[in-house]
């Protein structure tokens, strides 16, 4: 198996651990009598920026895996979805989040972290939620529209390697849109747009996105959506699909809002014992209340999306548990 220096491959991430609480609690009937022989004592959930939906969601998750089955577990701030597989690959994370458009990438050996290397150490768990391509500009930039942003305009696109910053910088251009491009983390690039530094910033994140949700009660927003050609033209051209941002998703919105979306999967190390992951799927899939409360994009955390997956190949303890509970994953597709 190839190793990637991954930690180094992009422009330096921090890499904060938000540590899990350990403490035991009542461990599930089924993972008590799991073979426990194997597991590892710890384990870290790669994420992405603060200020994203995958901190806050990847966090929580590794929060609630690590009380119900008695480890230390946490998620790491990393370049996101690019990274993680990245990281995964490499067997310095277990865990991690991914959109299909880099799992396509990775797959294929053309991951910009390593070109040439198929990243076959990466096996998918279950289905997390879409993620939506969306866009903010302050009101008083008077930017209502995408033809409206101007020649030359500053805009963030989130951490270098993101899924954002992979595929949003060459939407807008496919969209005929001029751009400077900066990036940063999502907390970080909703300050410099407040403060004037910046133009606009398009977001490839769960909803709502923490940062804009932020920037609502700081100041005024105008959340951008595509025009029906502009959805069709990026559905055409990229791996993304039709989205409508619900009017009840930010304060701004009076109106649902059209964009596009990837799909993301939570990925595992396809070398980590099978009983280990198959508990951490159950977790999951069995208690979408408690998801919820992690993130409300958890809404999606359900097993019918398991088929939303085409690309990466499943970890078998995942397999097991979708086969056990009724929804099929054919033979092909599970490592």
């Amino acid at each position: 198996m190839s190793a990637i220096n991954c930690r180094s491959a992009l422009p330096r991430v921090a890499s904060v651990l938000i540590s899990g609480a350990c403490v035991g609690g009542l461990l599930m009937a089924s993972a008590a009598h799991a073979d426990r022989s194997e597991w590892p004592q710890s384990f870290t959930m790669g994420t992405a920026s603060q200020g994203g939906t995958y901190f806050v969601y990847g966090s929580g998750w590794a929060n609630l895996i690590a009380d119900e089955l008695g480890l230390s577990g946490g998620g790491e701030v990393t370049g996101g979805p690019t990274q993680n597989l990245a990281l995964v690959h490499s067997g310095e994370i277990a865990f991690g989040m991914t959109t299909m458009g880099p799992a396509t990438d990775a797959m294929n050996g053309e991951s910009p972290l390593a070109p040439g290397v198929v990243m076959d150490n990466v096996c998918a768990m279950f289905p997390m939620y879409e993620t939506p391509f969306s866009i903010a500009a302050l009101s008083s930039s008077g930017i209502t529209s995408i033809s409206e942003i101007p020649d030359g305009a500053r805009i963030g696109f989130g951490p270098a390697g993101s899924t954002s910053d992979t595929y949003f910088p060459a939407i807008l251009e496919e969209l005929g849109v001029n751009f400077e491009r900066r990036n940063g983390g999502w907390n970080d690039l909703g300050g410099q747009l407040q403060d004037g530094l910046l133009d606009v910033i398009a977001f490839a994140a769960g909803i709502p996105i923490p940062a804009v949700s932020q920037l609502e009660v700081q100041t005024d927003v105008n959340i951008i959506e595509f025009t029906e050609e502009e959805q069709q033209q990026a559905i055409d051209a990229f791996p993304v699909s039709e989205f409508s941002i619900p009017a009840s998703t930010y304060t701004t919105l009076e109106d649902d809002a059209r964009a596009v979306s990837m799909w993301n999967f939570a990925i595992a190390g396809c070398d980590l014992p099978e009983d280990f992951v198959y508990e951490a799927t159950r977790i999951t899939m069995e208690n979408n209340d408690r998801m919820r409360e992690i993130h409300r994009s958890a809404a999606t955390t359900i097993p019918e999306n398991v088929v939303h997956n085409k690309v990466i190949p499943f970890h078998p303890g995942a397999a097991r548990w979708f086969n056990e509970n009724g929804y099929e994953i054919d033979e092909a597709m599970i490592r």
